[in-house]
């Protein structure tokens, strides 16, 4: 035969069938016909007998279900078997037999099942149920790869007696045994699979090998039961005997000095002091000491001991006798037993006490058990003896001793514990594991004081403040002199060193006093109480947790940034535990149309006093609480506080100007606020407020509010001015303005154009101002064009009254008034005026008259005063004989007499009324304008002049003989000046040049 191949391969074996071949096949399916089996190794065995070949066959072949997929195989010789080596192991198979029709295979003409065979278990591991190691076991498997299995058949030994379970409840290969005897050695443990299938109501079933290494167990033996003491203070006499005793006999026990515990009326006699203490099961409790003196077995016989005596045990103060010492022993032992000076037996007292300078009184300790309760297998009891943590004896008695005794010559802290001891058979040996031993107390002085049992009961606390607290718990039923109180931080080493922030309690503390003080707020505390009696501490009493809450943050404040964006900053105490911040927002949400405290971050507790952070993504003009609280270490966390809350309304968004028309006077403008379609119904908007400031205007700023749900505004501007357009969104804290927008406006032109005072050749322009104007252009063209009338130049005027003069009498003109800002023109208004037809005033032709007729007198005179001086000359020639007489000189000298040059009186009235004349002139000019012409009429509409002013007038003359009179060319320039000048009338510039 081959050996086998790998999974999911075939293998043909061309051999005779024989009787080797069949008694390699394990179970056949079949005597005859098609059979299926399994061999030794796990293989599948196909074997076609010759009744299953048929006439017109020639190829055969076996389908194999069982696979992932089916598997088809041929038979390349009938005569030979075939070999299927299967990939599962314990997994039931159906093999069928095909033949093949043409070019394809039939149906499966008879089908087989066969169940492979398991693997072997390849380790096993047995260990202690913790719940109960005295009676449960662990069993942990390693079963092997592609192995399919429904139970697992468990066979031990027990005792002399073969045993085996079947158990099927492996979990990941491991269950839980929970039926075996405490104490009991269990050998040759093994494990076998067992695979197992139904078809066709048969019953296939297959085991596997046993290959692994067989195991033993011992299961852990119950303590024992009524474990009880009793210490009993010997006198120093009957010690002083037997330590001399002991240095005298040295083959045989030492001789106990005092009555057994079961003789009542022997204890009756004793004078001494005696304790006695009964010990109960206690609680499991592992106790961990290193054992460092081992005795031999003492084996005690109790029915011995229970044996009346003829005599008392106790010694006779005033005289003892050798004999009776040596008669007296400890549970009758045998002579040739001698091992009083060994370490752990019951009497022996150390040698090197006897040189003590002070030595502690004699104490007997007796201890009693009862056996532990059955079923349990033990052979004997191991008994430890600890004096201050360290073992001082350790003795190991059988299973019929349940008593032992043993001196204490040392003082100290006791600790006794009696174990089951199960040691026989192949197993390691082993104890009870259950706590059953007592500790007491020996002072110096010979005080026992005995261990306390009870937990302090109703510990309770009461915080007197923030760092002080107040511990309180109930009375004792056991007596003890004095109380512990043990204080554990259970936060401080929970923070890196950075970050902690306690500094006391970080190690278990302990305290005589039931006030704690120094507490940290925020922290988390562990205060557990003992009670003590000595140096002796009752078990601790339930942990009672003190959580103190943290003070919470302080001056919390809000730095605004943007209207997005904020910066909170806080403060904390300097004492204070805790873990971390926890910033958290208040604010009505527009998605969900609900209000909610929302946490917006957590922030890592550091050792800064101060803490900031930046809180974005805010909503602009909404109205936000912000609460920062601080969350401790404790379990479960404290969270402080919630009143370190600020409330805060951040800024609006700059809006954004859109659209700006300007229409008769009006501004309107349209603007844009946040994203599109934003709600402003629950924002903390006011209102929106449009300003513009103007440049140049009488008033500067020009300011309209509009309701926050509009976004639109008009505002009445005047014209002809550059203005800073602003829209600024309004809050109740604060407010965003938008990017200033320049606007200039174009000038108006002006209003109401009116024409006054035309003349024949000048016309007067009146008009209205509106908005802002630097200046106006006037321009009058003529309404005909032809070349006598031209266009005259545009006359530039700041004021709005104007007289426009060079016109042509009688002519048509079409005016233009344009107002200009900032060089900028407006429109023109536009106005056609017509000057009058130039026409004779008769107070003209009066006064042209008298001029006439005074040029005239005046050029008389002239050639009057010509002839004078002829004449004058040509007296002086006949007359003088050539002698020149300078009048010039003689005027200057004073020769000449005093009427030389004087007028006559009547020029000196003509002159005083000339005078006149003339200040009466100047003042109807500076009064009323030009004499005789009413302005705003036309000239159809002048009056003529009164009789007193032409008399005025011809009085004119007279100016003539007082220049004549006065000879001074000044004079008559000036009168000829102030003549002319009222004779224009007129207050324009172009006049008083022309003047």
């Amino acid at each position: 035969m081959m050996n086998r191949s790998a999974p999911g391969l075939f293998s043909v074996v061309l051999k005779r069938k024989s009787s080797d071949h069949q008694r390699g096949v394990d179970s056949p399916a079949t005597s005859s016909a098609f059979q299926v089996s399994t061999n030794q190794e796990g293989l599948i065995v196909a074997t076609l007998e010759n009744a299953d070949l048929q006439d017109n066959i020639t190829a055969y072949a076996v389908q194999v279900s069982g696979e992932p997929r089916l598997v088809l195989v041929p038979f390349i010789n009938t005569s030979e078997p075939l070999l299927f080596n299967a990939s599962f192991h314990g997994l039931c198979y159906t093999v069928g037999l095909l033949v093949k029709l043409g070019q394809s295979w039939s149906r499966p003409i008879r089908s087989i099942p066969v169940l492979t065979k398991p693997l072997p278990v390849r380790a096993a591991y047995i260990s202690d149920y913790k719940e109960a190691p005295e009676t449960g076991v662990v069993f942990d498997i390693d079963p092997p790869i592609r192995t399919v299995f429904s139970r697992v058949n468990i066979s031990y030994t027990e005792g002399q007696e073969r045993r085996s379970m079947l158990y099927k409840d492996f979990y990941k290969g491991k269950t839980v045994f929970k039926h075996w005897l405490p104490g009991m050695c269990y050998r040759n443990i093994t494990f076998q699979l067992i695979s197992e299938a139904t078809v066709f109501q048969t019953a296939l079933i297959t085991h596997s090998d046993i290959t692994h290494m067989p195991l033993h167990h011992r299961t852990v033996p119950y303590p024992p039961l009524n474990i009880s003491h009793k210490i009993i203070a010997l006198n120093q006499r009957a010690a002083g005997e037997v330590h001399n005793m002991e240095g005298g006999r040295q083959s045989s026990r030492q001789v106990r000095d005092v009555p057994l515990m079961d003789e009542p009326q022997e204890q009756e006699m004793q004078p001494e002091e005696e304790i006695v203490s009964n010990e109960e099961e206690t609680t499991p409790q592992v106790f961990f000491s290193t054992t460092q003196n081992v005795t031999e077995r003492v084996n005690v016989s109790r029915e011995q001991t229970e044996e009346p005596e003829p005599q008392s045990y106790w010694l006779n103060p005033t005289e003892i006798s050798p004999a009776d010492r040596d008669e007296e022993f400890v549970n009758a032992v045998v002579s040739e037993y001698e091992d009083s000076n060994e370490p752990g037996s019951a009497m022996a007292v150390p040698a090197e006490v006897l040189v003590l300078a002070t030595r502690l009184p004699p104490i007997l300790l007796e201890l009693r058990w009862l056996p532990p309760r059955p079923p349990t297998s033990y052979d004997g009891f191991n008994v430890y003896i600890y004096r201050d943590g360290n073992s001082t004896e350790t003795a190991t008695v059988d299973e019929n001793t349940h008593e032992f005794f043993t001196e204490l010559t040392e003082p100290g802290t006791y600790r006794v514990q009696v174990t089951t001891l199960s040691s026989s058979g192949d197993c390691e040996a082993r104890e009870s594991s259950a706590d059953t031993g007592f500790t007491f107390y020996l002072s110096p002085s010979g005080e026992l004081l005995e261990e306390l049992r009870e937990r302090p009961q109703g510990v309770s606390i009461r915080l007197l403040d923030s760092s002080t607290a107040a511990v309180s718990w109930a009375p004792s039923s056991q007596n003890h002199n004095g109380s512990l109180v043990s204080v554990l931080s259970t936060t401080c080493l929970k923070p890196s060193l950075s970050q902690r922030m306690e500094n006391t309690y970080c190690s278990e503390e302990n305290s005589t006093s039931d006030v704690i003080s120094n507490l940290i707020p925020g922290a988390q505390y562990r205060v557990v109480v003992y009670h003590t009696n000595g140096p002796l501490i009752s078990p601790p009493s339930e942990p009672v947790i003190i959580d103190i809450e943290p003070t919470g943050v302080r001056e919390l404040t809000v730095y605004p940034l943007s209207p997005t964006a904020v910066i909170l900053s806080w403060q904390r105490p300097y004492h204070v535990a805790f873990r971390k911040y926890i910033l958290q927002t208040f604010f009505f949400n527009p998605v969900t149309l609900a209000s909610e405290w929302t946490t917006y971050y957590e922030i890592a507790a550091t050792a800064s006093v101060i803490a900031t952070v930046r809180v974005t993504d805010l909503l602009p003009a909404w109205y936000y609480n912000f609460r920062v609280s601080m969350v401790t270490w404790g379990d479960p966390p404290l969270t402080c506080c919630d009143s370190s809350t600020v409330n805060f309304v951040t800024a609006p968004e700059a809006p954004h100007i859109s659209s700006v028309d300007y229409s008769q006077g009006v501004l309107f403008v349209r603007w844009t606020y946040g994203e599109l379609f934003i709600d402003l119904s629950h924002s903390r908007m006011l209102h929106w407020q449009v300003v513009a400031v103007g440049k140049k205007g009488a008033e500067k700023s020009y300011s309209v509010d509009v309701t926050r749900n509009a976004m639109r505004a008009s505002l009445p501007l005047p014209p002809g001015d550059i203005y800073n357009l602003t829209v600024t969104a309004c809050t109740e804290r604060s407010r965003n303005t938008s990017v200033p927008n320049i606007i200039k406006l174009e000038p108006a032109p002006p209003r109401s154009l009116f024409a006054v005072n035309a003349t024949h050749s000048s016309v007067t322009l009146l008009w209205t101002e509106e908005g802002v104007v630097d200046y106006y252009q006037v321009l009058c063209r003529p309404s005909r064009t032809s070349k006598e009338l031209k266009a005259g130049e545009p006359i530039t005027s700041t004021s709005h009254v104007l007289t426009v003069s060079g016109l042509i009498p009688s002519s048509s003109y079409n005016c233009t008034v344009t107002s200009f800002s900032y060089s900028t023109p407006s429109r023109p208004a536009r106005i056609t005026v017509s000057t009058a037809a130039k026409e004779m005033n008769p107070s003209v032709a009066a006064i042209s008259a008298l001029a006439v007729l005074s040029i005239l007198l005046i050029s008389l005179l002239v050639l009057f005063l010509l002839v004078l001086r002829k004449k004058h000359l040509q007296l002086t020639r006949d007359c003088g004989a050539e002698t020149f007489v300078n009048f010039a000189s003689f005027e200057r000298d004073g020769k000449l007499p005093y009427n030389w040059y004087a007028p006559p009186p009547l020029l000196l009235l003509l002159q005083q009324q000339a005078t006149q004349l003339l200040f009466k002139i100047s003042e109807s000019r500076n009064e009323s304008g030009p004499p005789f012409i009413l302005q705003n009429k036309s000239l159809r509409e002048q009056r003529l002049p009164s009789v007193s002013e032409t008399v005025l007038w011809l009085k004119v003359p007279v100016l003539v003989v007082n220049i004549i009179a006065e000879r001074r060319a000044a004079v008559f320039l000036l009168s000829l000046c102030m003549w002319q000048r009222s004779l224009c009338g007129s207050d324009e510039e172009e006049d008083e040049e022309t003047c």
